[in-house]
């Protein structure tokens, strides 16, 4: 029998899960949520919030049903889509573990409330977490660091950092959530101009807000394109 034929018929039983990179920004932080397990394995350690996948659900239903079971989150909220799938033999104890990554972002998040396997669930740090090492149960650290670099990439080439503002909102509220994620400082008046100019961007309400003091600022609503042309590239401290 060709090896390649062998091999194929060793196969053993697996099984599927959904975990969840919940982003949000917090004050002048970009927060993710992470739960605090209440099961072994790894009980007691902080992980991304996720679970099995029952077998009458599709991957998106079992992720949305999972953020209402862990964190008391209603996922309608959110812009969610899949991040990737990661299959390392060795990721999950248990056995045989092949865990469908999702990426979740939402406007100023509500405090979770944990339930089902979860002891807790809370914000934390998104880039202390990336500077501490982030111990997290299972591979969960290698999901979070290229979910953080996925949403980083996004804010240069996609409409995704609207999805970051309750509308309406200004685009110093806009220009916050990059300097947040991209931890550095932009223009405000090349920023300004950069979003303005690019097509289908953002939408002027024609309403402004009236801050305590300064000048009247414009409001506006997410425009109707997801890809930006031309992309707003991370610069040093500006938006080239």
């Amino acid at each position: 029998m060709d090896d390649w034929l062998r091999d194929s018929t060793e196969v053993e039983a697996s099984w599927v899960t959904v975990d969840l990179t919940i982003f949000t920004v917090r004050g002048d932080q970009l927060m993710v949520l992470l739960v605090e397990r209440g099961l072994e394995p790894f009980l007691g350690r902080p992980a991304l919030p996720g679970g099995y996948v029952q077998k009458d659900e599709t991957l998106r239903e079992g992720a949305l049903r999972e953020l209402g079971e862990e964190a008391g989150i209603d996922g309608g909220r959110l812009h969610l889509e899949q991040l990737g799938a990661y299959g390392d033999p060795r990721r999950d104890p248990r056995g045989r573990v092949v865990t469908v990554a999702y990426l979740a972002l939402g406007p100023d998040l509500p405090d979770p409330v944990g339930g089902t396997d979860a002891r807790r669930a809370y914000w934390a740090s998104a880039s202390q977490l990336a500077n501490d090492g982030m111990d997290l149960a299972f591979d969960h650290p290698a999901i979070l660091a290229e979910a953080l670099e996925e949403v980083r990439r996004k804010l240069e080439y996609t409409a995704v950092a609207t999805a970051f503002c309750p509308e309406p909102f200004t685009l110093s509220e806009l220009r916050a959530v990059y300097e947040v994620i991209w931890g550095q400082q932009l223009d405000p008046s090349n920023f300004r101009r950069k979003v303005l100019n690019t097509a289908g961007f953002v939408q002027p309400t024609g309403e402004q807000r009236l801050p305590p003091t300064g000048r009247p600022a414009a409001l506006y609503r997410r425009g109707n394109a997801w890809l930006l042309n031309p992309p707003l590239l991370r610069g040093t401290g500006y938006v080239t």
